[in-house]
């Protein structure tokens, strides 16, 4: 390939993780202003700490565990933009329907429904951007789309403080999301007219691709689990929120979008990082935010910020690391089925850990705390030795 076209393809590649990017903007701005009230939602409609952690983490396993076969039937048929732009409207509609909720149980459902949707299009999307990541670095390209990501998830939050400070009325905030739901659909069709071919970003290069789905890879995929399992999602810190009073209810979205915007910037630091030195950023990241729990769990507003700073670097270096990391791991025809297995396995640890720091919340907050701490801790000697059989790569 010529010095010129490389530079196209390369201009190409940056192009298309731009696009992708503002889709996950406007995308990320819509569900995630719905998350950071999801919890007090359900809260007021009658809703339980154990229902709350039940919510969130069902909806996190049923689409994670789509992801498996999404991720199967992308590299089966090829059909990456069709399931992705399946499982964006579905992602995306389902929030603004929240509106229409009048009881805990439909809004569970509509909640739910949110998740499966991004479940379905998230491993065709992914191995779309791998292929543009080749030519931008992997950690950065990945990076790149995930801190456009959290300027999105950070900004919904906002709007729907705003929202909440202006009216009072969580109905209303569901409902304004609407705007940013059919401007991510809108941007998404245009990626689509202008790149309906993203394999062609990958250059195949001399370097030495790995074969199938290696020791490395299943190593990578435990280390990750152990932290799904004691990463508390969101939710369940809102609701602690609400019954406790550490954090106003209009403050809430506020420690949300706090967490997004050090999520975005924690995952453009990570994301080259990761370029230049590999699997040990992803362990440092790990060390630092796994104590987020005794901080967002207090009763105290100073911790409780403190923890969701925690929370966001945590989130931001697990969101561009990770995927990154599957890329340079698994070979360009099996990446949708690699990050389809790899996040069911994620999601089913995610769920398991969810439901049962909901059950703690409501029975002991210390075994919650620890139990948090130690799943998350318990990922570092494994990837201590993913590190070990990553540096033994044959050489490029």
């Amino acid at each position: 390939m010529s010095e010129q076209n490389g530079r196209s393809t390369k201009s190409a590649a940056i192009k298309f993780v731009i696009l992708l990017g503002i889709v996950s903007l406007f995308a990320d701005m819509c569900y995630e202003g719905a998350r950071s009230i999801n919890g007090q939602y359900l809260a007021i409609l009658g809703a339980s700490g154990a229902v709350v952690g039940f919510v969130s983490g069902f909806g996190e396993l049923l689409g994670y565990g789509l992801r498996f076969i999404s991720g199967y039937l992308s590299d089966r048929t090829r059909r990456y933009w069709a399931i992705t732009f399946i499982g964006y409207v579905t992602n995306l509609l389902a929030v603004p329907l929240l509106a229409l909720a009048g009881r805990w149980e439909i809004a569970a459902v509509l909640m739910i429904t949110e998740r499966v949707g991004k479940g379905l299009r998230t491993p065709a999307r992914d191995a779309m951007l791998s292929y543009a990541t080749c030519q931008t670095g992997r950690g950065w390209g990945f990076g790149l789309h995930e801190a456009m990501d959290q300027i999105g998830a950070m900004t919904g939050p906002l709007i729907v403080t705003l929202v909440l400070y202006l009216r009072g009325d969580y109905q209303t905030g569901y409902a304004i999301l609407l705007i940013p739901a059919l401007l991510a659909i809108s941007v998404l069709a245009a990626a689509l007219f202008l790149y309906p071919n993203p394999r062609d970003l990958e250059i195949e290069t001399a370097k030495p691709q790995p074969k199938g789905f290696t020791r490395v890879f299943w190593l990578y995929l435990i280390g990750m689990a152990f932290i799904a399992f004691g990463y508390t999602d969101f939710p369940l810190i809102a609701f602690h929120f609400e019954k406790t009073g550490a954090v106003s209810v209009a403050l809430i979205p506020i420690l949300y979008a706090v967490a997004m915007g050090v999520d975005a910037l924690a995952a453009l630091i990570f994301g080259r990082l990761f370029d230049r030195k590999g699997i040990p950023i992803l362990i440092v990241a790990t060390l630092i935010s796994s104590f987020f729990a005794p901080l967002a769990f207090s009763n105290t507003f100073t911790f409780a910020l403190f923890g969701m700073v925690l929370w966001g670097i945590g989130m931001g270096a697990q969101e561009s690391v990770m995927r990154a990391a599957i890329a340079e791991m698994i070979p360009a025809d099996t990446r949708g089925s690699a990050y389809g297995i790899f996040n069911t396995i994620y999601g089913i640890s995610w769920f398991l850990g969810s439901a049962l720091l909901g059950l703690l919340y409501d029975i002991s907050i210390p075994a919650l705390l620890v139990l948090s701490v130690v799943a998350q801790l318990a990922a570092v000697p494994v990837l201590l030795l993913v590190k070990k059989l990553y540096a033994k790569r044959p050489a490029g």
